[in-house]
């Protein structure tokens, strides 16, 4: 650098009276000194420039500052935003929350779904082939499998109450999941259906907002959100009952068609449901399977606080329905797809009425005895998807065996049907069935699930309800929004030969069925309209994830 003169040492470093006298004076009066100084003035001047405007060490910092900038994008970039959906253990539910995730991608495509499985506590058939085909087709959508929980010995063998004892036990699962997926994504929020509330504290827990997707009606979330109320007005279970119920949203509700977990309060199922009801306002929203204006009565009333109790607040209500699975890969398919779909290829438009109970939907031999002779009589053309009776082995109960037909129908029965009916086992693609021209009727269990498919596809239905919400799902179906014919039935059930005939052939060639129609046909439209941009469930679908992803 040239910019000093250097002093001379000894080795150990000390420096003798005549040299720095010397060094002194050479650096203050003589040539050599005058030439160190004018080098010190030059690079004075040098670094004054290299700290203005465009200079070197201006240029620096600011290299410096794009460089740490850039660390900070990648960081950021790294950890991606993700939803964490919380599904109970049955593919119906598994169904809905894979649909729910594929729609909030449609509005925030860079988002990361993480679909938590928790391993039912009972043989409920392998979701794996459904799994792996929503992962070979969506990458945005993460499957998490949670470890089996081990439930108490003699635990009750009512599933619903096995499924919230397993839902309570699961939050240390839940717990770890998010935990480890919070150390690659930023978790904006997390979404469970009605019966894992127990993840609400979970959630809590990661300060994270917590929201319910109610998979059903938005009448039955009125009752469940109004259970708490009824608790407290009546003494006796709803069985005992015996009277039409006042619930806010919702037409007169016969005690006995509440939901079947909420008939005997004296039932674990009854406690798990009103703990849920209980928890919902506790949310910071509940996303709900239907559209505005099929159900404008029940939203007005749930979201004026009318269904919950006087300290509760009722949380924001997102209507983004209705979420329809457009290739259900739930069941095996084996070739009954092609044979089901060749066969409705040859029949005359709107002329076929699908009788299909879902997963859970089975009759006994007596049942599909009365079922067959009543097609049989109305002469209508028919598809019917049969699965063997229960069985008293309950962990078949959810996967049973392939029905033996010939044992099962009345003798002849095939024979004499075959120019006009089809009888598949097990399983039928049922929302691409709804969907095919010569289909005109739907004979179903009341599911939600299986209610939008046929509304989606204009589809009118008789409505034969079977478990879960089903009973409750009729009255709102017939009573409320007018899409379906009602099956009649006994006390313990049972259907008669002659109701089946009744009911089918009035859907297919009455005026009450025609009513039905044109009222399934506009609720279709109406669905159409709110699914599109701008619609009723777009909108809302907007505000749920800008609720959750706003700073």
């Amino acid at each position: 650098m040239k910019v000093a003169l250097a002093l001379e040492q000894s080795e150990s470093g000390f420096v003798s009276a005549n040299e720095l006298e010397k060094r002194v004076r050479e650096l203050m009066d003589s040539v050599s000194g005058e030439g160190v100084r004018e080098r010190v003035r030059a690079m004075r001047d040098c670094a004054k420039a290299a700290r203005g405007d465009g200079g070197s060490s201006c240029v620096a910092l600011a290299e410096l500052q794009v460089h740490r900038l850039a660390i900070k994008l990648t960081k950021t970039v790294v950890m991606e935003d993700a939803a964490i959906l919380y599904p109970s253990p049955a593919i119906g539910h598994l169904i809905s929350m894979v649909e729910l995730g594929k729609l909030i991608l449609t509005h925030s495509p860079n988002l990361s779904i993480m679909i938590l499985v928790t391993p039912p506590p009972y043989n409920a058939g392998s979701t794996a082939p459904y799994i792996n085909h929503v992962s070979a087709t969506t990458s945005s959508i993460n499957f998490h499998h949670l470890p089996a929980v081990s439930l108490p010995p003699n635990n009750s063998p009512h599933h619903k109450t096995l499924v919230f004892e397993l839902l309570r036990l699961n939050n240390p699962n839940v717990n770890q999941a998010i935990t480890s997926i919070s150390k690659t994504s930023t978790v904006r929020a997390v979404i469970m259906d009605f019966f894992c509330y127990p993840g609400l504290s979970v959630a809590a827990d990661f300060n994270l907002p917590a929201y319910f997707f109610f998979t059903s009606a938005a009448c039955s979330l009125a009752a469940f959100l109004y259970a708490p109320v009824m608790h407290r007005t009546f003494t006796k279970s709803f069985k005992d009952l015996d009277t039409n119920l006042d619930i806010p949203g919702v037409p007169p509700m016969p005690s006995a068609d509440m939901p079947k977990p909420l008939l005997d309060r004296n039932d674990k199922a009854y406690e798990g449901i009103l703990n849920s009801s209980t928890h919902m306002p506790k949310s910071a929203g509940i996303i709900v399977n239907m559209f505005e204006s099929l159900e404008s009565r029940a939203i007005t009333a749930i979201s004026a606080g009318l269904c919950v109790l006087d300290e509760e607040l009722t949380p924001p209500l997102y209507c983004i329905g209705p979420l329809v699975a457009a290739n259900n890969q739930a069941g095996s398919d084996d070739g009954t797809s092609n044979e089901c779909l060749t066969w409705l290829d040859l029949q005359p438009s709107r002329s076929v009425v699908f009788l299909c109970f879902g997963s859970m939907g089975l009759f006994s031999a007596a049942q599909l005895t009365e079922i067959a002779v009543g097609l049989e009589r109305s002469r209508q053309r028919f598809l019917w998807v049969v699965r063997s009776p229960p069985s008293e082995d309950q962990s078949k109960r959810f996967s049973p065996p392939e029905p033996d037909l010939d044992a099962l129908l009345p003798k002849g029965f095939l024979d004499r049907t075959k120019a006009r009916g089809l009888v598949v086992k097990l399983w039928a693609p049922q929302v691409a069935v709804l969907n095919h021209a010569s289909v005109g009727g739907f004979v179903t269990h009341c599911g939600w699930n299986s209610v939008l498919e046929a509304l989606c596809a204009g589809v009118p239905m008789v409505a034969w309800p079977l478990y879960a919400e089903q009973r409750f799902n009729r009255v709102v179906m017939v009573d409320e929004m007018n899409l379906a014919l009602p099956i009649k039935d006994s006390k313990d059930g049972f259907v008669r030969a002659d109701e089946v005939e009744k009911r089918v052939s009035e859907l297919m060639d009455s005026q009450e069925g025609k009513s039905v129609r044109m009222q399934v046909l506009k609720m279709k439209a109406a669905a159409e309209a709110a699914m599109s941009e701008g619609g009723s469930s777009r909108v809302a679908l907007s505000k749920l994830v800008e609720s959750w992803t706003r700073g």
